[in-house]
């Protein structure tokens, strides 16, 4: 057995027959070590499938870093001439053009997705994470390859939720990097939903949603690691677990799952919340949805909301009471605020303004209404990113 970095994760199984008994020997030492690949190989022996690894939970202080970097792999433009600059602990890098020291032949790709790298450093340890995959895998691929982003170098996945603007790049960049990746790389989701095949039932247009690949992550030799409670990420971020809705936040359903499997893909409805367990379709509540977030020693957190569709505000909650840390350095992703109407996006700001980010950083599904009244109302804490945008985030050192 493989052993991570603190130490390993120990699986027996009692004489209780089909009984699978897991124990953590280091709270530093995730489910997704090592010892994940026993536990989910152990599991598929005895229940005659692959199921999702547990996480650790999130458990005592979280980590401290001394650098935070996001790099805005994938969102929905580029602004190719935009200055960079710095500001108080954060420096803005927006990619330019795609060219070098020959001529131009491609460039950074935007559609309608998003894809996040976390570059985070503490002491002397380096970790990377990919939090979302885009609408396209020739988006994630390209960007990737042109930013500079070293695959093998990852330490952890993250899938928001099962929308197809986040996880659509997943499959061909698992293919583009087949044997380059690390063995048993974890790949954290929510919760079973994330798997549901989807139809998207909001406007412009109805239509098929697609569904993820689990069989394709298996081939890839990922470890789909089960994140219903906060989690330690690569040992120095955490996902937020599931969102609770405790603010004045209303959740839009724009989508529908399809409960069931069918060719072994989609959802089983044992793994699901109680009242989606019925045949055909049920409105997507995103039960599953995660956050991810760092924390910036002497600032505070670093929240990656991604898509937000149980609310910014409440996912911004949620990381805090997780991890104790009451501190908002900045908020960064998909507010997903465009369908709101102008009173729903004042309350929003409110709420923001009482929180009090250091910075407040739209991408995404956020809208340009919302973009516009930060504007006015939070003009120091706005920052505006792009595609291929780099905002580096600095402690302060004691």
């Amino acid at each position: 057995m493989r052993v991570g970095r603190s130490n390993a994760f120990l699986c027996r199984c009692n004489a209780k027959p089909r009984r699978l008994v897991c124990e953590a020997l280091d709270r530093r030492e995730l489910i997704c070590g090592g010892g994940a690949s026993l536990f989910a190989g152990l599991l598929a022996g005895l229940l005659g499938e692959t199921r999702p690894a547990s996480a650790e939970r999130l458990t005592g202080e979280v980590p401290e870093l001394d650098r935070v970097a996001v790099r805005v792999l994938i969102d929905s433009y580029q602004f190719a001439v935009a200055p960079s600059r710095k500001v108080d602990g954060l420096d803005i890098q927006h990619f330019g053009w795609g060219i070098g020291n020959h001529p131009p032949s491609r460039t950074l790709v935007s559609e309608f997705g998003l894809s996040m790298h976390v570059e985070t450093q503490r002491g002397s340890e380096i970790r990377n994470t990919l939090i979302d995959f885009g609408f396209t895998p020739e988006a994630l691929n390209t960007n990737i390859e042109l930013v500079g982003l070293n695959p093998g170098a990852l330490d952890a996945l993250v899938l928001s939720h099962g929308h197809y603007d986040h996880f659509g790049g997943l499959v061909g960049f698992l293919q583009r990097t087949s044997g380059k990746l690390k063995p048993k790389l974890p790949l954290y989701v929510g919760g079973e939903d994330c798997f549901c095949a989807r139809e998207w039932t909001g406007p412009p247009a109805r239509g098929d949603f697609g569904v993820l690949d689990r069989r394709a992550l298996e081939k890839a030799d990922l470890v789909v690691t089960d994140s219903i409670g906060a989690s330690l990420v690569g040992d120095h971020g955490f996902t937020s677990g599931q969102i609770s809705q405790s603010s004045f936040e209303t959740l839009l359903s724009p989508s529908a799952m399809k409960i069931g499997m069918d060719n072994g893909l989609g959802c089983s409805p044992e793994r699901l919340a109680e009242e989606d367990r019925r045949p055909g379709q049920v409105p997507d509540r995103f039960r599953h949805e995660l956050a991810t977030a760092f924390n910036l020693k002497g600032r505070g957190l670093v929240v990656l909301t991604s898509c937000s569709h149980r609310g910014v505000i409440n996912a911004i909650k949620q990381a805090q009471a997780v991890s104790g840390v009451v501190k908002v350095h900045a908020v960064i992703g998909g507010f997903h605020l465009a369908p709101y109407q102008p009173d729903y996006l004042r309350q929003t700001i409110a709420a923001l303004r009482e929180i009090d980010p250091t910075y407040v950083i739209p991408l995404h599904c956020t809208g340009e209404p919302f973009t516009d009244l930060a504007k006015a109302e939070l003009p120091m804490k706005l920052v505006r990113a792009y595609t291929g945008t780099r905002l580096i985030f600095d402690s302060q050192r004691s």
